[in-house]
């Protein structure tokens, strides 16, 4: 196999197999490896001086040897290097079987009768390769045919649909244990102490110059009373946050400073204040709010109760009528 290869092919390829290995197995970024740890660099460097080293090393003991044999040696050495691989018998067999082709020397019983100037035809059969392909693509079509539209299977088109449907449906689980990546229309209230003890740090740092440490308000509103400029909610809280306050005069956007899951603790904190006493409480701003969500769950709610009493008081006045025409009925 060595004789096959010659050194200048065998050389590259194995110092670029090594090179790859080390791109595959080190965590380098966005920078190749040898470009981020320079040890690397000087790691390759020994390796392709070890691969040419070897070259050299093998070669001159080759030809120690071969110069060490009688002339009835060499010649041997040399009818053998020069006889081809058993791999290459292989492949040449192999491609003569595909081919399909008669030996020149039995063309004379597929040569057909007419000639142009002198020029014959061969009547040679289909090469078996070419043949079993046909053949293969034959029966792929009829269960392609079949398959898709005779028991009208999932097409690509059907495929890309489902697929597309339960990527979405695993990016929404993930979601919702990926806390980081809540934004305004999942992010919920927190009630773990370890979230509102974060959301008390960050309110403490970042928003106690104009809220003051109870929520009272400075600068900026009461946080307090029911009365909200932007919306109350978690929801509307989470926005103004990430978003800022009114242009020109409000709170400044933090969603380039906080992350999401901070911005999540830190408007949570913030909802605990609501029916607290401050100190020095600001003047109510903006309007009461009223959460809708909770007003349409208790109009449901209302709705269902009122359903059921009607239903009761109807399923009781069937009841005494039948009974009044049993009784008529006895009597």
């Amino acid at each position: 196999m060595r004789h096959l290869i010659p050194s200048y092919i065998r050389v590259p390829v194995v110092f670029f197999a090594i090179a790859g290995l080390i791109e595959y197995f080190v965590d380098s970024g966005d920078q190749p490896a040898f470009i981020e740890q320079p040890v690397i660099l000087l790691f390759l460097l020994l390796v392709l001086l070890f691969l040419i080293a070897i070259e050299g090393i093998v070669g001159t003991m080759d030809n120690i040897l071969y110069q060490s044999l009688d002339e009835e040696g060499k010649a041997r050495y040399d009818a053998q290097r020069a006889a081809p691989s058993k791999l290459a018998l292989w492949i040449k067999k192999t491609y003569d079987k595909l081919k399909g082709a008669k030996p020149i020397e039995e063309e004379g019983e597929i040569i057909l009768d007419h000639n142009y100037d002198g020029i014959k035809e061969l009547d040679n059969n289909l090469p078996p390769w070419w043949l079993y392909g046909f053949y293969a693509t034959i029966i792929f079509g009829v269960v392609y045919m079949a398959r898709y539209h005779v028991f009208n299977a999932d097409d690509q088109f059907d495929e890309y649909e489902i697929e597309y449907a339960e990527a979405n449906r695993a990016i929404e689980e993930y979601k919702k244990t990926a806390k980081n990546l809540v934004d305004v229309n999942t992010v919920v209230v927190l009630t773990d102490a370890a979230d509102l003890n974060a959301g008390k740090k960050i309110f403490e740092v970042n928003c106690v110059a104009c809220h003051m440490a109870d929520g009272g308000g400075g600068i900026g509103p009461n946080l307090t009373d029911e009365h909200w400029i932007l919306g109350g909610g978690i929801k509307n809280v989470f926005r103004t946050i990430s978003e800022g306050g009114r242009d020109g005069k409000g709170m400044v956007a933090w969603k380039n400073s906080l992350k999401p899951i901070e911005m999540a603790q830190v408007s949570s904190y913030v909802l605990l204040f609501q029916g607290t006493t401050p100190a020095n409480p600001k003047e109510a701003e903006g309007d009461i709010w009223v959460d809708e969500s909770e007003d349409a769950s208790e109009t449901i709610e209302a709705q269902e109760s009122s359903t059921e009493d009607t239903t009761n008081e109807t399923e009781e006045d069937a009841t005494e009528v039948i009974e009044e025409v049993q009784t008529v009925a006895s009597n």
